[in-house]
């Protein structure tokens, strides 16, 4: 039997602290990005990204990710379009290199590849697919864009006595 003398008022909504997840997509969200970040921040950018949407069910967070995505996939194609900071080339140069322990599995230039990326994140965005569908397209995205990224990160220089030449034994052509 109730009683109804009570000052205790009953609270039937239950409290849900954000997860860990949540409060990671909120703040990736949030991150801004632009022209001030240099290739391999906007790779990382995207690798963040697809990372989280493969790890999404949310419909909501997943759209919000794919439009990001495709943001930061629109800022990369200005970044392989210029040429490359000093402090990148460093990182990408070798002292030593065996040509065939740095080519990526896929024989596409980096531009091509970052169009499918975003081809792949504006069919997701259009959400005309079935969950199984979303579910390989989602996993094809993160497979390019980690192929990508990879690629884009690996070795392409080697320093010899002479200055800087392509690890394939071309002229540095001063961009990617």
């Amino acid at each position: 039997m109730a009683n109804t003398n009570t000052t205790i008022i009953a609270r039937t909504e239950i409290m849900c602290l954000p997860s860990v997840n949540e409060a990671a997509i909120t703040s990736l969200l949030k991150t801004p990005f632009g022209a001030h970040l240099d290739l391999f921040q906007i790779l990382d950018n995207c690798q963040h990204h697809v990372d989280a949407l493969i790890e999404n069910d949310d419909n909501t967070e997943c759209m919000a990710l794919c439009g990001r995505l495709l943001a930061a996939l629109e800022v990369l194609k200005v970044a392989l379009k210029a040429p490359l900071p000093a402090h990148l080339i460093e990182r990408l140069t070798v002292d030593v290199a065996e040509s065939d322990n740095y080519r990526g599995p896929l024989s596409t230039d980096s531009e091509t590849l970052r169009e499918y990326c975003s081809a792949l994140t504006i069919l997701l965005l259009q959400r005309q697919q079935s969950p199984e569908q979303k579910e390989h397209i989602t996993g094809l995205l993160f497979e390019l864009v980690n192929v990508l990224v990879e690629d884009l990160k690996a070795p392409r220089f080697v320093s010899t006595d002479g200055g800087l030449v392509m690890i394939s034994g071309e002229a540095v052509p001063g961009i990617h």
